[in-house]
């Protein structure tokens, strides 16, 4: 599971108590600058809208991103408001071991850079289901692939909705309901008329304004330091945020998955972490159709070195401003009533400490363009996979009745996607324990959908079987291994499996399941005669579909 789930877990609980003081009720300043981000990204999407006609233009933004621009894009993808708000406040109360999570999310774009953009660009179309059929048989394959990728959208989609109730109540001081359903309606605003260009265009709006929020930051963090790396670190290895009673260094391993905090299933917590978040991110479904907007392999290949470029400055600065939190605030400025760690509001606190309202106010408004932008690409991903695979591929194989028809079900899909994910998101509330759903999202990323990629590209022997075996095997795992875990319906008290992160289990299961499902089954001539013509397509984008100009 990724930072998400400690971070909306944490905000979750706070929820109940009373709006900081630092709030004073709506903040204006920070609701004006909101409304300046919706104006602009609105008027992106009225332009956006006119150009995303046909299916392409649609889906792929016509294939006319360049690398730096989709780079941004899915580093703004990627750095989701845990990102920006919980990182920093896990490394703020647990140091060394917080930064872990940074690390994980950098090393992650190694396996994306290394193994699934180039293949994925040069032989899919607009899914990741559209690699898997490409010598596989289409039908099962696709079905199987689409339920996987509205279970990681709409899972995710569920955990980011409630993450903004609770964000945007707590910094503007609104009720739960109406910041959920605002989110909502501008996303399906963004996504309906806009598609994937305007979805795009978000993105990188969002991640140049967290760019420039995290430099200014660190700066401030830096500057009250005096400028000098050695003095910060001084202070941060004297400074006690580690929530014992006894002194604890930050700088200093095991605040969290040491034996002493977590128990003897700690250390083996932090590796099946690790495992999650350097291999789920492979598979999310999100990220993964950032590729196919770009016009060729060489330029998805481009736009994963400037993302790991960005994505690395980013959870660099993550550590001043997380380490910068425990030197400077008050431990009482950034914990609930109730004594808990709130993790979501160290990192607008310190700004308001630092560089007072008007910084406090755009760091807000940072906080309000992220969940935008990543609910956008998860139901730009879920609309996307149902409208191509499911409703087109696999009920009227592969044909469209009428011109238009497959954009036409897409945003009909991101409708209802949305409409529930809303629906879900309230009637849950904001107590719900959050680890849970965005855990099963990573879980079932790194469980179905790695698995079944890598071994259609690199494995001639795979089948339809073992595809399906494979995506059937890790969904269902990860869900099971999820719900019995101290973060499923049984609590920390009834779990019966001990792992927070269910990765080192249900990761390995999905790889045994789709070989089984191979290897038990008879071998498929023609999924073996297309593995050569595959290999060449995936790895020189001979016949791969090209993108066009701007």
């Amino acid at each position: 599971m990724s930072a998400l789930s400690l971070f909306l877990a944490q905000a979750a609980s706070a929820s109940a108590s009373p709006a900081p003081a630092h709030t004073g009720g709506v903040n204006y300043t920070a609701l004006g600058m909101f409304l300046v981000f919706v104006v602009l990204t609105l008027v992106i999407t009225f332009f956006s809208a006119r150009k995303a006609t046909g299916s392409a233009a649609y889906f792929a933004a016509g294939r006319s991103i360049t690398g730096w621009q989709n780079g941004l894009a899915v580093a703004g993808d990627y750095m989701s408001a845990a990102s920006f708000l919980g990182i920093s406040g896990m490394i703020c109360f647990l140091g060394y071991d917080g930064f872990m999570y940074s690390v994980g999310f950098l090393v992650a774009y190694l396996t994306v850079l290394f193994l699934v953009a180039e293949p994925l660009r040069n032989a899919g179309k607009y899914t990741m289901a559209d690699l898997l059929a490409y010598r596989l048989s289409p039908r099962p394959v696709r079905a199987m692939a689409s339920l996987s990728t509205i279970t990681v959208s709409t899972f995710y989609m569920i955990a980011q909705m409630v993450g903004a109730g609770v964000i945007i109540k707590s910094l503007l001081g609104l009720s739960f309901a109406p910041a959920v359903i605002g989110v909502g309606v501008l996303m399906l605003v963004y996504v309906v008329f806009g598609g994937m260009l305007a979805t795009t265009w978000v993105q990188i709006i969002k991640a140049i304004l967290l760019m420039a929020g995290a430099f200014f930051l660190s700066y401030l963090v830096l500057q009250h330091h005096g400028f000098s790396m050695a003095n910060f670190f001084d202070h941060v290895s004297r400074a006690d945020y580690g929530g014992t009673a006894a002194p604890k260094n930050l700088l200093e391993p095991g605040l969290k998955y040491g034996v002493a905090a977590a128990g003897p299933w700690g250390p083996l917590d932090l590796v099946s972490l690790a495992m999650g978040l350097v291999l789920g991110t492979a598979g999310l479904p999100h990220i993964l159709v950032r590729f196919y907007t770009v016009p060729d392999a060489k330029t998805a290949r481009s736009s994963v070195v400037w993302a790991m470029a960005i994505i690395g400055v980013f959870y660099i600065l993550t550590t001043f401003f997380g380490f910068g939190a425990a030197t400077i605030l008050e431990k009482s400025a950034i914990t609930t009533a109730a004594g808990k760690p709130d993790t979501n509001m160290v990192a607008p606190i310190l700004a308001l400490a630092l560089g007072g309202n008007l910084f406090f106010a755009f760091i807000s408004a940072v906080a309000f363009a992220t969940i935008l932008a990543v609910v956008a690409g998860l139901t730009m991903s879920a609309s996307t996979s149902f409208a191509h695979d499911f409703y087109t591929n696999v009920i009227h194989h592969g044909k469209e009745k009428t011109a238009g028809e497959e954009v036409r079900v897409a945003r009909i899909t991101a409708f209802v996607v949305g409409a529930v994910s809303i629906g879900i998101a309230i009637a849950l509330g904001p107590e719900v324990n959050a680890a849970f759903l965005v855990g099963l999202a990573f879980a079932v990323a790194a469980s179905a959908n790695l698995p079944v990629i890598l071994f259609s590209v690199f494995w001639k022997r795979f089948n339809t079987a073992g595809a399906v075996s494979g995506l059937v095997g890790g969904l269902a795992s990860s869900i099971l291994l999820i719900m019995i875990s101290p973060n499923g319906i049984f609590g920390k008290a009834g779990a019966i499996f001990p792992l927070e992160n269910p990765g080192i289990v249900s990761i390995p299961l999905g790889f045994l399941a789709a070989f089984l499902g191979t290897v038990l089954t008879k071998e498929d001539p023609e999924a073996e005669a297309k593995f050569s013509e595959l290999k060449v397509r995936a790895h020189t984008g001979l016949g791969a579909e090209k993108g066009g100009g701007h």
